[in-house]
C-alpha cells in the first residue's frame, strides 16, 4: 500500500462554540514540511490533553474519502468544503477503515508510524458541526478515523506518501475493531480476541477485558453528549 498525503493539517488551541471550550480541532493546512516528535506534530496542539493527543494519539487520519457520504447525510456543511472537519491532522484518499489493520507500520517520509487505535468521536463534533448528535453518527457509521503512534521520529510533508512497510495483524482492520466495540458488542469471542491484541493500547484492551468481566457495555453518554446520563 503507497498512498500520497494529499493535505498535512494542524492547529492551535482556540474557543470553541458557545461555550467556548479550549480545543484544537480546527485544524489548517501547511505547505511546508514539519517535525513529527512522539508526541505529534510540531505547530499542532489539543485543548484537552487527558483525552486527546499523546503517544498513542500522535497523529489523526481521516480518509477524504467520506466526505461525500457525509455531504449527503448532514448537508453541504461548510466544514466540510475541504479536509479538517473531523481534526484530522492526513488527509488521504484510497484509504479507509475497511483497508487499515491496528498494528500497520508506515513510512511517512523521514519517520515511522503504526496505526494503534480507531477514533471514539466526542461531543465537541456536535459543536463543530452544528448537528446535535454528529459524534454519535460517527461511531454509528464506523467512518471513524484512527490515530498512530510515532515510531521514529523525523520530517513529513504534504504530497509525500505513506508506504505500508509492515503489517502485525492485518486480521484485524478497524472495521472489525469498531464492529466489535460499537456493533457486537457482546461477542465474548471477539472480546477475548481484542483484549489479547499487543498493538492496542492498554485503555482499549481494557474496553474488552471489562466488557468480559461485567457482562455489559459501558456508558457512551458523557463522550458523545458532554453531559453524564441521569440514573433510573
Amino acid at each position: 500500500m503507497i498512498v500520497p498525503v494529499n493535505m498535512l493539517l494542524v492547529g492551535q488551541v482556540a474557543p470553541l462554540g458557545e461555550d467556548a471550550v479550549p480545543s484544537g480541532i480546527d485544524k489548517h493546512p501547511v505547505e511546508r514540511a514539519v517535525f513529527l516528535r512522539k508526541d505529534g506534530l510540531e505547530g499542532d496542539a489539543q485543548g484537552d490533553r487527558k483525552h486527546h493527543g499523546g503517544a498513542d494519539k500522535a497523529l489523526h487520519h481521516y480518509a477524504f474519502d467520506h466526505y461525500a457520504a457525509w455531504r449527503m447525510e448532514v448537508g453541504n456543511s461548510p466544514v466540510l468544503h475541504a479536509p479538517g472537519a473531523f481534526g484530522e491532522n492526513i488527509s488521504t484518499l484510497s484509504m479507509d477503515e475497511n483497508t487499515v489493520a491496528i498494528g500497520d507500520i508506515f513510512r511517512f517520509g523521514d519517520a515511522v508510524i503504526e496505526v494503534s487505535q480507531g477514533r471514539q468521536p466526542c461531543w465537541k463534533l456536535n459543536t463543530r458541526f452544528g448537528v446535535s448528535d454528529m459524534a454519535k453518527r460517527v461511531q454509528k457509521s464506523g467512518r471513524t478515523g484512527w490515530y498512530y503512534r510515532v515510531l521514529e521520529e523525523g520530517r513529513v510533508a504534504p504530497g509525500v506518501e505513506l508506504r505500508l512497510i509492515d503489517r502485525r495483524s492485518p486480521e484485524w482492520p478497524l472495521r472489525r475493531l469498531w464492529r466489535t466495540l460499537y456493533v457486537d458488542t457482546l461477542n465474548y469471542d471477539e472480546l477475548t480476541a481484542m483484549a489479547a491484541l499487543p498493538h492496542l493500547p492498554e485503555s482499549w484492551r481494557r474496553y474488552a477485558s471489562q466488557r468480559l468481566k461485567n457482562r455489559k457495555v459501558e456508558d457512551w453518554s458523557r463522550r458523545l453528549t458532554g453531559k453524564v446520563r441521569a440514573a433510573g
